[in-house]
């Protein structure tokens, strides 16, 4: 008969604050992928493994970072494995990226989750960590795996083609 598993004071601890990174593991996710779907497979994969990992986890330390680090990580793996994933040449990815001009329509969230999924995915995943995340530089790029002045610069960039793409500027977007 197995061994009776009784869970300790720090598992439950553990417990508490991994379910309350969870909505927000849930909005990185959906703003890097795009897909509600794959989003809700991201987080759960990051949940287990977060809680198989639970013991490297530090007390005190920033679970959010540490959970939308995991979640990063395999979410590009996820993207490495995948066989749709295909190499795009500039000139075609400008192409895709032009969308209709409606200046008549007023800015809808809608319009901004599409112009986010628009976005280079390093600058996608930037200025969601910065700007919706609420991390700061430091934590980013510790996060993404890159040096902060890279990450301001994702940002910026982001910001700025976000801008553009919200104002029916399309044609600028990748133009640098």
């Amino acid at each position: 008969m197995p061994e009776s598993i009784t869970p300790t004071s720090g598992d439950e601890a553990f417990r508490r604050e991994l379910m309350g990174v969870l909505p927000h593991l849930r909005a990185f996710a959906r703003g890097l992928c795009g897909r509600h779907d794959f989003a809700d497979d991201l987080v759960q994969e990051t949940a287990v493994k977060a809680w198989t990992a639970r013991e490297r986890y530090q007390v005190g330390t920033n679970m959010r970072a540490w959970t939308f680090a995991i979640l990063r990580n395999h979410y590009l793996s996820e993207l490495r494995k995948s066989k749709r994933q295909t190499d795009v040449e500039d000139a075609d990815m400008e192409r895709m990226l032009v969308m209709e001009a409606d200046q008549e329509g007023p800015v809808h969230l809608g319009d901004m989750e599409a112009a986010l999924q628009k976005l280079a995915p390093e600058r996608r995943e930037a200025v969601l960590l910065v700007g919706a995340s609420g991390f700061s530089y430091e934590e980013a790029a510790d996060i993404a795996g890159c040096p902060i002045g890279t990450m301001k610069s994702r940002v910026a960039r982001a910001r700025t083609d976000l801008t553009r793409m919200l104002a029916d500027e399309p044609e600028k977007i990748g133009a640098r």
